[in-house]
């Protein structure tokens, strides 16, 4: 017997996998409503495995539930069949839809007859039980977010003569095995437990309903992620349209047990939010959902994910819980701002202080900034500035000052028109106001970073007026807000005008300041106006205040107050010697060279414009008209260093470097100790031997070049893309082409390859450099060598120049095209 019923059954599950196959493929060749039908294919094709696993299951064999579900499914598929093969379908997409929905209603009396076997078969059966249900024949399966009814019509008796045929298991056992029971126990339960839903005998009061919901609340937080996300389904279910149900479901520990499930996977945090959502209609689940701790977070972090469904339920949850206003202000730490920029709007006075006063607080990320300009939070605090009582005032004031560090906001600020409001602010004496005037102050510095600022010439006469009128605090703002107005490239108009009105006088004596944010900022702001007030500062500048600079060279821990300090001294006239002479006696150099030889060698913009700025110092040091501070720098190992900046530096470093070897190198025929002298007391070593000054040569007393080592970086700088760099290459290089050494310079040059880079650096196209290295030139090719090796390769270039250049570079070009044509006419001859 048992045999036969085996067979039959086997044979059962053969015919429904032939005909499942049968139906897919009919699907798929349909003429009609091709996309609907190749959909519906898809759905079919799912069946035969789950066929297949049925009949390795020898131990249901003898089950007649899982029978009569099979027959079921086998008159649906028939149908289905019958359908797909038909051409007069009067409503194809209905048609196919409902029988869609009916394939996946028996397919649910499979899934309830089923109830011994494993919960993996099960989730297979019961994810396309779902997929059938909720089809939506709209060109894309569509998975609705609200619980639904697995059962319809006359299915509901045949479920029933099922059911009775199920193992009669109690109420109270199946509560039980909630209760106590393990993972695949909890699953087989709470597959009963959904059939006692269904045959009402929950709402009938054979079940203790709070006991059931406390058990269900309980198991979401200890159970495996298939069980939580079908017990917050079932939740769903129970909660669906009944305001009885939710109230039993308010406790804060069963709140907290549905949140935890946020930080879950997918499709599980999408359920979770949407029982929050469900059962938000009643007061006291609002009340309590925002204090959850991640709550609000996590609802944030759904929202901002991209599971558009779970994201739509947690917009319209944040926006209920919304309505408190400590739940907006944790949205806004979370990182969402639409209600508290609404509150900005549309609040009470006292919600509006509420979320300005929050909003200064807030540390807020540049993205977040921009979100909350960009969700128009500053137009709102700037009415509050200007119509708004001192607490309303203070409140947006703050506020905006933590939102002004963006670029963007800044320039919203500025279309507000509060600039004006602000600077007439601080000279307000109202005792009252006088609070305002810190974060007035601050804003200003802020919009001070944008050129419109120009508009208004006297504004930055206005805040100078205001310095020594001023707390430090407001004192560091409007010297920050000074310096960004002078160091606009439009301003200097405004810089002229500080001028005249007397800002060094003003800013000079800060110098001394003990507040050392102050006199930072001080140092920013007399550096900018340096930059083309030369003659005037120097002016200004005595020798105490000289030394109050070299003081903070020489002792301050911060590199952007040394980089400002030397910047100050570095646009000092080189040419001034009595502002050398008080350098050199404030030991200033030994100062900067010890500086760049303890540099850690870390690159930034502060870093590299205090090395230029030495640099730059070091050409005051190096001057060639006067040998007793040459040899003063060469002393304190000056030459060594401007070498290794040839190759380490930043273009601006690389070229003051050179100059300051050009300059040092004009002297070196002067000062080498000629091989004939006879004053030489101990005779100098063969190596120190230099063949390009024909003498005795020494880095720390002749300034060589070529002991240096300097010739080869300078050559490899003729190939630099800055302008200023090759020049200045070329300067110092033109200084081994003196008329007394220059046939012992050109072959030190030739033999580093300088020859063909010189070539080259004719075709940079600046006037000063092609003008240098045409002087060179002329001087290479007097040596017939170099003519022969170089001379093809610089023709064409030259010839370009002799028809292109000014006529003041004509002249030269023709000397050396002359040199070269007298050796091409020779060759001719020969």
């Amino acid at each position: 017997m048992e045999i036969m019923e085996e067979s039959n059954f086997s044979e059962l599950l053969s015919e429904l996998i032939v005909l499942a196959d049968e139906v897919a493929s009919l699907a798929k060749n349909s003429e009609i409503e091709v996309d609907i039908f190749a959909e519906f294919a898809m759905l079919v094709e799912k069946f035969p495995p789950i066929f297949n696993d049925l009949r390795d299951k020898n131990t249901i064999l003898d089950k007649p539930p899982i029978r009569k579900s099979l027959e079921s499914l086998e008159n649906e598929l028939k149908r289905a069949k019958a359908l797909t093969k038909s051409s007069n379908l009067r409503q194809p997409i209905k048609q196919i839809e409902d029988i869609t929905h009916d394939i996946g209603r028996s397919l649910g009396l499979l899934l309830v007859a089923s109830l011994e076997v494993s919960a993996e078969f099960r989730e297979k059966i019961g994810t396309l039980q779902r997929q059938l249900m909720n089809v939506r024949f709209d060109g894309s399966l569509s998975l609705t977010s609200s619980p639904t009814s697995e059962f319809a019509g006359s299915d509901m008796n045949l479920a029933g003569e099922i059911e009775e045929e199920i193992v009669n298991v109690s109420i109270d056992d199946v509560v039980l095995q909630l209760k106590n029971g393990n993972d695949e126990e909890f699953a087989v339960a709470l597959l009963r437990l959904k059939e006692f839903m269904r045959s009402e005998k929950l709402d009938g009061g054979l079940i203790n309903e709070e006991a059931t919901l406390a058990i269900l609340f309980n198991r979401l937080g200890s159970c495996k992620a298939n069980n939580r996300l079908a017990i917050i389904q079932l939740l769903r279910s129970i909660a669906f349209g009944n305001d009885e149900k939710k109230e039993k479901m308010v406790d804060i520990e069963f709140l907290s047990a549905v949140v935890k499930s946020l930080t879950r996977d997918s499709e599980e945090r999408r359920e979770a939010v949407g029982l929050l959502l469900d059962l938000s209609d009643i007061q006291a689940v609002r009340r309590r959902i925002g204090r959850i701790q991640g709550c609000i977070v996590m609802l944030v972090a759904i929202l901002n994910a991209d599971d558009p469904d779970a994201s739509h339920d947690a917009a319209k949850l944040l926006d209920i819980l919304s309505s408190n206003t400590q739940n907006a202000l944790h949205m806004a730490e979370a990182g969402y701002f639409r209600p508290l920029v609404q509150y900005l709007k549309e609040g009470s006075d006292m919600n509006k202080i509420l979320m300005a006063t929050a909003l200064s607080r807030l540390e807020l990320t540049d993205h977040s900034k921009l979100a909350l300009g960009e969700a128009g939070a500053i137009d709102p605090l700037v009415n509050m500035f200007s119509t708004g009582k001192l607490e309303s005032k203070l409140s947006a004031l703050n506020a905006l000052q933590n939102l002004s560090s963006l670029t963007e906001n800044v320039q919203l600020l500025i279309r507000s028109g509060i600039a004006g409001s602000l600077l007439q602010l601080l000279f307000s004496v109202t005792s009252v106001l006088m609070t305002l005037r810190e974060p007035a102050s601050a804003i200003l510095a802020r919009i001070a970073q944008s050129e419109t600022i120009l508009v208004n010439e006297d504004v930055a006469q206005q805040m100078l007026s205001l310095l020594n009128l001023s707390s430090p605090i407001i004192q560091g703002h409007l010297l920050e807000a000074l310096n960004n107005i002078a160091a606009h490239p439009g301003a200097s108009k405004v810089r002229s005008r500080m001028k005249e009105k007397g800002a060094l006088q003003l800013l000079l004596p800060f110098l001394k300041e003990n507040n050392i944010k102050i006199r930072s900022k001080v140092l920013d702001l007399l550096y900018t106006l340096s930059k083309d007030l030369t003659d005037e500062l120097t002016e200004h500048l005595d020798e105490t205040h000289l030394f109050n600079i070299v003081n903070i060279v020489s002792t301050s821990t911060s590199e952007s107050d040394k980089a400002a300090a030397v910047g100050i001294l570095s646009n000092l006239p080189a040419s001034n010697k009595k502002v050398t002479d008080i350098l050199k006696r404030a030991n200033l150099l030994p100062i900067l060279i010890s500086i760049m030889y303890s540099s850690t060698g870390s690159i930034s913009s502060t870093t590299n414009s205090l090395a230029e700025s030495i640099a730059s110092v070091i050409i005051r040091f190096t001057n060639s008209s006067d040998k007793k501070l040459q040899l003063l720098s060469a002393e304190h190992r000056v030459i060594p260093l401007l070498v290794k900046l040839l190759s380490s530096g930043s273009p601006v470093t690389k070229s003051r470097a050179a100059i300051s070897l050009a300059q040092l190198s004009q002297n070196s025929l002067s000062l080498r100790k000629s091989r004939k002298s006879r004053w030489l007391c101990v005779p100098p070593s063969v190596n120190a031997y230099c063949e390009v000054h024909d003498g005795y040569c020494f880095v720390n007393s002749t300034f060589c070049l070529v002991k240096a080592g300097a010739v080869s970086p300078l050559i490899q700088l003729l190939e630099d893309t800055e302008r200023e760099v090759v020049e200045a290459a070329l300067y110092a290089l033109s200084t081994l082409l003196q008329d007394q050494i220059w046939e012992g310079g050109v072959n030190a040059i030739a033999k580093l390859s300088g020859v063909q880079a010189i070539i080259k650096s004719l075709e940079v196209g600046d006037a000063k450099i092609q003008e240098k290295a045409i002087w060179m030139l002329e001087r290479i090719f007097k040596v017939a060598e170099h003519r022969v090796k170089y001379g093809q390769s610089a023709q064409v270039v030259l010839i370009d120049l002799a028809q292109k250049s000014d006529s003041r570079l004509k002249s030269t070009v023709a000397k050396v095209l002359a040199e070269l044509e007298l050796l091409l006419s020779q060759s001719s001859y020969f």
